[in-house]
């Protein structure tokens, strides 16, 4: 009992200790009934936040998790139910909480998948992934994502931030990503690519026809878009809050209205080369986010991380990974007469 609040348990087979959140989910998991609290605010929480409120009576849990709870309609206020975390209370209001799994208290677990391995060995994986398959859990896709499958896969990857994923592709991005098995190999992967001495390629298919030289270093820097945060964009570092970016850009072969391109990173911001290749003129091919439109089958942005090489972080052996386009991007190629060797 804290001294905003005063609470009791309703329903319950047993007492609610902190940091025992597994033990409550799966207890509310082997049946239809849930834990509930209730609880009435005090003088001192008087004016607050609901979520600040309810974390006065259930401590044990995070604000995060009250939050989830509210946007399941978990939570009532004075017996309605709560929709906004934000709402301001006043002393004597009756709330109740319904603790039950929420699908990002689920996110973190085990999902078996099979999962196409270039390399293996006791440090780390090279993985290459398929468009559609989803890196990390993220709103609208707490599970079936490449975290829960490494989860399955690798018992020492609970041990690690991210199950060792170090670098992410975006889901409709096909292609090469290496994922680190120990802590020590994690950190020095993070290193490396802040330092820039892991080399990452990438083919795109592009819209419009190719002019001026063949190879571009693109140097802009990357934010959120001001009029669309789902979306990044070009910004001025002057006006708005963004980081240096950097994309070297070749040219393989330019038909009738559309090029193929190799972009190689020398920064890793979020979406750099859509925007980067947007910013040129060239959005890629089915990336509607940034300009650019479906062509035949194709519904996803047509990008492919295929190559990637680095020194071993423990070994010291050069490494090199290469992954061939798959089925959709080399049809795509063949219709529009662009040719790639």
């Amino acid at each position: 009992m804290t001294d905003s609040v005063q609470s009791k348990l309703i329903i319950s087979g047993s007492a609610v200790q902190a940091g025992h959140l597994d033990e409550i989910l799966d207890e509310a998991e082997a049946g239809p009934d849930v834990e509930l609290r209730e609880g009435t605010v005090a003088a001192s929480s008087h004016g607050g936040r609901l979520d600040r409120a309810l974390a006065g009576i259930v401590p044990e849990f995070s604000r995060s998790y009250l939050q989830q709870l509210i946007e399941l309609a978990a939570v009532r206020l004075n017996g309605k139910i709560a929709t906004k975390a934000a709402a301001k209370v006043r002393a004597g209001d009756a709330l109740q909480i319904e603790l039950r799994p929420t699908p990002q208290s689920q996110a973190f677990t085990p999902e078996p998948m099979a999962l196409e391995l270039v390399f293996e060995d006791e440090y780390l994986l090279v993985i290459n992934k398929p468009a559609g398959l989803v890196v990390h859990p993220a709103p609208g896709n707490w599970s079936g994502t490449l975290l829960n499958g490494l989860l399955a896969r690798d018992p020492q990857a609970c041990l690690l931030p991210r199950a060792g994923i170090v670098h992410r592709l975006d889901k409709d991005t096909s292609g090469l990503m290496v994922v680190a098995r120990k802590r020590q190999v994690m950190d020095r992967l993070v290193e490396m690519i802040a330092a820039r001495t892991v080399s990452r390629e990438y083919l795109a298919i592009a819209h419009g026809a190719w002019q001026g030289p063949k190879a571009r270093q693109i140097e802009l820097p990357i934010g959120r878009d001001p009029r669309n945060r789902l979306r990044m964009a070009v910004v001025d570092l002057e006006k708005q809050s963004g980081k240096s970016a950097s994309t070297g850009v070749s040219l393989l072969h330019s038909e009738g209205a559309y090029c193929l391109v190799r972009c190689k990173l020398q920064t890793g911001r979020t979406h750099q080369i859509r925007v980067h290749m947007a910013s040129m003129g060239h959005p890629l091919v089915a990336d509607e986010v940034y300009g650019g439109r479906p062509v035949g089958k194709l519904q996803r942005q047509a990008l492919h991380a295929t190559k990637l090489a680095f020194v071993h972080p423990v070994t010291g052996v050069d490494l090199e990974f290469t992954a061939p386009l798959p089925t959709d991007l080399t049809e795509l190629l063949e219709s529009l007469g662009l040719r790639y060797n």
